[in-house]
Parts: structure tokens; sequence; C-alpha cells
């Protein structure tokens, strides 16, 4: 009696390993894929090979997609990588794919251009990270760069559009857009101001976010999330406002 409940512990134990080791295979790199340390330590304009999990898809057009992705470690921005429209309608959120192509930089934006995917097995979401105290840090901020994060407690700040008004938003980051155009918005937190973004084609005028931002009013205090875009500085593109609790 003994012997069997032996062996039917040790039968326990195989299949239970077997069980972690599948889901473990889903997020161990394959062989010739950088870690998210090993992509960041990489040279601008080296080739490059990472997996990752799309956490938000931007733009598709002439067979260019472009794309937001992570993994438990860091964060990925594929800039029109080839892809066609049936392909691009895959790339649901958590999707994981293996993407090669060239690290560069633009304006301070970390990315990766002349790519192409393949579509593998595993899914992951990333929740976000509270980046609000690390806005006045920008050594530490820079490291979540395209990292899905939020900000809470911040306070809508005024701008001014083209006939010297206060407005809470303007289309476009001087004031000559329209509606459809991208939303440029001020938020301030512990006496610093910062520009945030809706980034129309990842987020457009249908959208609840955009609806939200044409909606606020200076002094309104409100909680984001979005992805930490950088332009020339830390500019996130905000996917989601709400008042702050």
């Amino acid at each position: 009696m003994k012997k069997f409940a032996l062996l039917l512990l040790a039968f326990t134990l195989a299949f239970a390993g077997a069980g972690c080791g599948s889901k473990n295979d889903e997020d161990k790199k394959s062989e010739g894929v950088m870690t998210w340390e090993e992509y960041n330590a990489a040279a601008k304009d080296s080739k490059v090979v990472i997996e990752a999990y799309v956490q938000a898809k931007q733009a598709w057009w002439d067979n260019k997609a472009t794309v937001y992705l992570q993994d438990k470690d860091g964060a990925y921005f594929a800039y029109e990588m080839a892809c066609s429209e049936s392909d691009y309608a895959k790339l649901t959120k958590g999707t994981k794919i293996k993407v090669s192509g060239v690290k560069t930089e633009w304006s301070g934006e970390i990315e990766i251009i002349d790519a192409t995917f393949e579509i593998e097995k595993g899914s992951y979401t990333a929740e976000a990270r509270d980046v609000t105290s690390l806005l006045a840090n920008t050594d530490e901020l820079i490291k979540h760069q395209n990292e899905f994060v939020s900000f809470k407690g911040m306070t809508v700040e005024a701008k001014q559009d083209a006939d010297g008004n206060e407005v809470a938003f303007l289309y476009k980051w001087n004031g000559s857009g329209q509606e459809g155009d991208d939303l440029y918005f001020d938020v301030s937190v512990d006496g610093k101001t910062y520009t945030f973004t809706v980034e129309s084609y990842l987020c457009d005028k249908d959208t609840d976010v955009y609806k939200a931002v044409k909606a606020l009013k200076v002094g309104d205090k409100i909680d984001m999330e979005g992805f930490l875009y950088w332009y020339e500085g830390v500019n996130p593109h905000i996917t989601s406002v709400t008042s702050a609790k």
C-alpha cells in the first residue's frame, strides 16, 4: 500500500511538473532571441530579435503595422513592421510575436524599424505601472519607455489657443488642428507641468479617452493610463482618463 502511494505521488508530481513546464516554455526566450536587458544594451542601428506580447495596435497602412509590445521585463515599440491586413487582425491584445528588425532612435524614442514578425504561442497582458513619482526623474522614468503605465492625481493645466484664450486641450501641438487630430493637454504634479497626448491613430475621435479629454476643464484632478512614449522628452500616449480617486 505504501509503495502504491509513493508511485501515485510520483505520477502526480510528474504530471504537475509537465503542466508547469509547458507554461514556462511559452515565457522562455527562443534560441537567438534577446532578453529585454540585451535589447536595451544593444547599439543603435544594430539588428535585434525580440519576443514580446502585443499591448496595443497604433496603426496599419500600406501593409505596415505599428504596435506597442511588452514582456515581463520591459517594453518595445515596433514602427511600420511588415504586416498584411489579415495578419494585423490577428494581433489582438496579449498575442505573442517574434520580431526581427533594426533598433533605432527618433527624437528620443527607441523603436524597432525595418521589421518582420511571426506569431507564436503564448499570451500576456501587462498591468499599468504607476510612474507618477518618476515624472521628475528622467533617468529612472526613461527605463520604462513604451511600457503601459499610469499617472495618479494630476491636475489639468491651461494651454493657450491661437486667440490667447485659456483652454484645457489643443488639436495638434500648436492648436492648428481640428476634430480627429491628436489632442495635446498639460497636466501637473508636485509643481511641475507635463504635456500628454491622445494619439489619434491609437485612440481616434470615437474612443472614450478622446471624448474624455475634450470634456476636461482646467483644474480637474485626473488619473490616466497609457503608453510611455518619448518625443524630445516624456510624451505619454494616453488611452484612459478618469476623475482622480
